[in-house]
């Protein structure tokens, strides 16, 4: 299962656990609909939270990727001139 569909399938039970609790709960209209408003206005703003963390553990993971990969083909050119080197003598 991906990070993207856990995320996202969180994300969409939280949603409909804290409506159904906001929509059973006995207040008014008005007040209803003001948690609602405030719980979207949170729930953005942690998604938003969430997205930017995962794109820097992202950037971070492709980043030492990168590393590593130069630092392995710069051993394999090494061995590979260290061979010729040795075949041609």
């Amino acid at each position: 299962m991906s990070v993207g569909r856990f995320l996202a399938g969180f994300a969409i039970g939280a949603t409909i656990g804290a409506v159904a609790g906001i929509l059973l709960a006995p207040k008014s209209g008005e007040e209803t609909r003001e948690q609602l408003g405030k719980m979207a206005s949170d729930l953005a703003e942690k998604t938003d939270e969430t997205v930017q963390d995962i794109k820097r553990k992202a950037d971070t993971l492709i980043s030492d990727a990168q590393e590593k990969s130069e630092e392995i083909m710069g051993k394999l050119q090494d061995m590979l001139n260290r061979d010729k080197g040795e075949a041609e003598v």
